[in-house]
């Protein structure tokens, strides 16, 4: 494993690795149960009172060390040495089934150099292609290779009966329990050319999985700092995100803040501070996103969100509405948590405003921000200063509510303060006040 990686890309690499080795182990139970299924009701190429039958015996110890192995690797038991035992078992088990056909058969050493059940080797190498680690399926390989070399040197070394050594002629090889250097050295150089360009591609595959799994985190990361449909919007975006492009569309943006935050600041340890604002941050941020909003930002104890901006959406202003009457009830519950451990209870005001805004990226190339700019971004903020002016917890303006209604938001029991002068504010607005 690679040192130079992130810690977190490392822990999902792992975790990805350990998922592997259990689907190795499945694999492995499926493929000695096929056996043994075959095995079963296969008609046997052997006469029935021979009394060697070496088959059942290295089943039931494959069938034993798989199962074996799925409980510890389940137990999270996942030592190198383990896995490279596990290897060592598989080549050992199957090698040596092999080996014993000519004693099962009553023949020649060199007659299990013809046995299909050589194929299965390639099985076992290539299950270890599943836990993207290059080190196991070369020791696999490598095992595989150097084991049926060993099987040839027995072979040649026990054949010395007529018809049972060396021969050149690829007919006699085949008809005939007579052993061709040849055609047994193709056998292990396949297998391990069949290993080394398993082993490549594995290590280039190892190389895309760290890509991809680092990429992962950084999305995951992406959700954490950025609303879910802006991280979504970059990472699938087709080109290059520039800054000064935006789209025009209509939206609602809501701003909440906490009153008398500055001096509370002054008041309480920085970590008391740090774990009220998270406090207030989740039970805000809950709600928003619950209606379809999306945080803008964080300023302090200040959060901008917006609806319709990021996604459009026909219910932007109602759902900006019912979001801050969830906010107000939400407020309610978390005073009354503060309550009953002696804190003090807390206000937060709460004020929305829509209209057409452009959603973009701004910066300076290098560093860049989606946001949104328009004239609803400085009305909300105006008003939701002005709650301070009315001594009210909620206000938006008349155009917002009547568009809100427009939209399917029903509450009607509100205070309407027409034609009200807001400082920065141009024009005069109607205030509504949602909640005093």
């Amino acid at each position: 494993m690679k040192t130079d990686i992130p810690q977190r890309v490392h822990q999902a690499l792992v975790a990805h690795q350990i998922r592997s080795e259990q689907l190795i182990g499945w694999a492995q139970l499926v493929v000695v149960t096929i056996w043994t299924g075959l095995y079963a009701l296969a008609p046997k190429t052997f006469q029935a009172d021979m009394t060697f039958a070496p088959v059942p015996i290295a089943l039931g110890l494959y069938l034993f060390f798989s199962i074996c192995r799925l409980f510890l690797l389940y137990r999270g038991y996942m030592a190198g040495w383990f896995l490279a035992l596990s290897v060592v078992i598989d080549m050992v088990i199957l090698l040596s089934l092999i080996w014993s056909f000519h004693l099962q058969y009553g023949q020649p050493a060199s007659f299990y150099l013809k046995a299909p059940t050589m194929l299965y080797v390639f099985v076992f190498i290539a299950l270890r292609a599943l836990r993207f680690s290059a080190g196991f399926v070369i020791l696999a390989g490598g095992l595989a290779a150097f084991g049926w070399f060993l099987l040839l040197q027995y072979a040649l070394f026990t054949s010395s009966e007529p018809n049972m050594g060396v021969t050149r002629n690829f007919v006699e090889y085949m008809t005939s329990n007579a052993i061709l250097i040849g055609a047994e050295f193709d056998k292990v150089i396949t297998i391990l050319v069949t290993t080394a360009i398993l082993a490549v591609a594995i290590q280039r595959g190892r190389k895309l999985l760290i890509t991809a799994v680092t990429e992962s985190q950084a999305h995951q990361d992406l959700n954490r700092f950025f609303a879910p449909e802006v991280s979504a919007r970059i990472t699938a975006a087709t080109n290059e995100i520039t800054p000064g492009s935006g789209e025009l569309r209509p939206a609602a943006v809501l701003f909440c803040d906490i009153r008398g935050f500055t001096q509370l600041a002054m008041q309480i340890p920085p970590a008391e501070l740090m774990a009220l604002l998270a406090d207030y941050q989740y039970r805000m941020i809950e709600v928003i996103n619950r209606h379809g909003g999306s945080v803008d930002k964080f300023m302090g104890d200040g959060i901008m969100a917006t609806f319709g901006a990021v996604a459009p959406s026909d219910s932007y202003a109602a759902d900006a509405l019912r979001a801050i009457r969830d906010m107000l009830k939400a407020v309610e519950v978390w005073n009354d948590e503060r309550a009953e451990v002696g804190l003090p209870a807390l206000q937060v005001g709460f004020a929305a405003d829509c209209g057409p805004v452009v959603f973009g990226a701004v910066g300076d190339g290098q560093r860049l921000e989606y946001t949104v700019i328009g004239d609803p971004v400085n009305r909300a903020a105006k008003l939701e200063n002005a709650n301070k002016v009315f001594n009210s917890l909620a206000i938006t303006s008349g155009q917002s509510l009547t568009t809100a209604r427009q939209q399917g938001f029903a509450d009607t029991e509100f205070e309407q303060l027409a034609d009200q002068q807001i400082d920065g504010i141009a024009l005069p607005v109607d205030i509504v006040l949602l909640a005093k």
